[in-house]
């Protein structure tokens, strides 16, 4: 079956990096265009970047550009997400996710920036 199994978060203060990864089984990676997401507390899910399935520089919300970069490994099923100059509203529970017929999405690993 599908799995998405997202870590790499928790607990910086503003200006730190985290790096989000995500491993997936149950299905090819290497043909799915990949996507990070997050949900802060009463608010709408965001997508946040995504990436093609062979790779390149991604696509992001306006809100991240210039400081988080997506990236993906296609031998090791594992797609990345390097979070720069994090800020305190960038904490959320962020998910990996991909479209292929239906969603699937990972169970999501907090981030929390502290200003």
């Amino acid at each position: 079956q599908v799995q998405l199994v997202e870590s790499g978060g928790g607990l910086v203060q503003s200006g730190e990096s985290l790096r989000l990864s995500c491993v997936a089984s149950g299905f090819t990676f290497k043909i799915v265009t990949m996507s990070w997401y997050r949900q802060a507390p009463g608010k709408e899910r965001e997508l946040v970047a995504s990436i093609s399935s062979r790779g390149g520089a991604g696509n992001y919300a306006d809100s991240v550009k210039g400081r988080f970069t997506i990236s993906r490994d296609n031998a090791k099923n594992t797609v990345y997400l390097q979070m720069n100059s994090l800020k305190p509203e960038d904490t959320a529970v962020y998910s990996c996710a991909f479209w292929q017929v239906q969603m699937y999405w990972g169970q999501g690993t907090q981030v929390t920036v502290s200003s």
